[in-house]
């Protein structure tokens, strides 16, 4: 990965991360992963590299991440295996980096639960800003303990705004990734209305976002797989053809 040559006379303006932002830089080269680590560490987040998934682990024994840069192409467990298994558990959030940059490459990475998708090479300042979006989406205001709507109920299932967490109508917990439920989110605040593509991604990512439209249609299919707990309930997201989608049930904010 041909990373640009940062100018130290010119740096990116540096925007001093939350001292608890900490995060893993997974990449099996040195070169790529040392340039990485200090560019993001002169920004003020808290990084440690590693070049496996053992690394990784290490890492994560540690204490917590907040988020995780992973390659796709690693020796032993690979990006995409590796980023199956932190969305499975709840973990960080995860931006890939591939040298395999077709739209179908990013559909797979953002099907397994990553948050967002860069190919290689890129621009490590491009990266900064993915990093700091994905950052501000997970730390979003959050309302406090006992604030009204800090719940949201539909058909039985239950939506916690300040855990952000989801349970089943059995009560299970439902693991999310920091992009589905930004974008659970956005629909259930906004039931029984027909939301655009762009909408959604305003709602659910900012309008500086550059996350392109077909994410959405990827998230809503997770979304949709989530939501469906066997019971042959009622359909929650339905797509309008060549408008959007809507949340079709209603909600009862707690």
């Amino acid at each position: 990965m041909d990373l640009p040559m940062i100018d130290p006379e010119h740096p990116a303006p540096a925007e001093v991360a939350s001292p608890s932002a900490r995060i893993v830089v997974v990449d099996d080269d040195p070169g790529i992963r040392d340039v990485i680590t200090e560019f993001l560490g002169r920004h003020g987040f808290d990084v440690e590299g590693a070049a496996d998934a053992t690394g990784l682990t290490r890492a994560l024994a540690k204490g917590p991440a907040d988020l995780v840069v992973l390659d796709v192409m690693l020796p032993g467990e690979d990006g995409l295996a590796i980023c199956r298994r932190l969305a499975r558990e709840g973990g960080p959030a995860v931006i890939m980096l591939s040298a395999m940059g077709e739209e179908t490459d990013r559909i797979v990475g953002l099907e397994l639960g990553a948050d967002d998708y860069l190919p290689k090479p890129c621009n490590p300042r491009e990266l900064l800003a993915r990093v700091r979006a994905v950052l501000r989406r997970r730390g979003e205001p959050r309302p406090q303990q006992g604030e009204l709507g800090a719940q949201c109920e539909f058909a039985g299932w239950r939506l916690d705004l300040v855990r952000r967490e989801l349970r089943t109508p059995d009560g299970v917990v439902v693991n999310l990734s920091g992009g589905e439920f930004s974008l659970l989110r956005a629909l259930v605040e906004r039931p029984q209305r027909v939301l655009t593509r762009d909408q959604l991604l305003d709602f659910a990512r900012g309008p500086d976002s550059d996350a392109y439209d077909r994410a959405i249609d990827v998230q809503i299919s997770r979304l949709r797989r989530k939501l469906d707990d066997g019971s042959g309930g009622p359909e929650l997201i339905r797509t309008v053809r060549n408008e959007g989608y809507m949340f079709m049930a209603k909600v009862q904010r707690r």
